[in-house]
């Protein structure tokens, strides 16, 4: 898993993973400084409720019909 990654998909879903949390929370003394950097932001967005600790719904495109 990416950091940055996982932080822009959060950003534009509004949404974390208990997993995902997990990974960034176990994975802490193993990034740079930039990275802790974007894991405190992302921390303090959870806290101020912009991000929504749950599960993501990913639908793919054959699934969706429109009539």
């Amino acid at each position: 898993m990416n950091l940055g990654l996982l932080f822009l998909e959060t950003i534009s879903t509004g949404v974390i993973t208990s997993e995902e949390m997990e990974w960034v929370t176990s994975n802490q003394r193993y990034f740079s400084r930039l990275e802790k950097a974007t894991a405190i932001r992302l921390g303090r967005l959870v806290d101020r409720g912009a991000i929504q600790l749950g599960c993501r719904l990913r639908l793919s495109g054959a699934s969706l019909k429109v009539n």
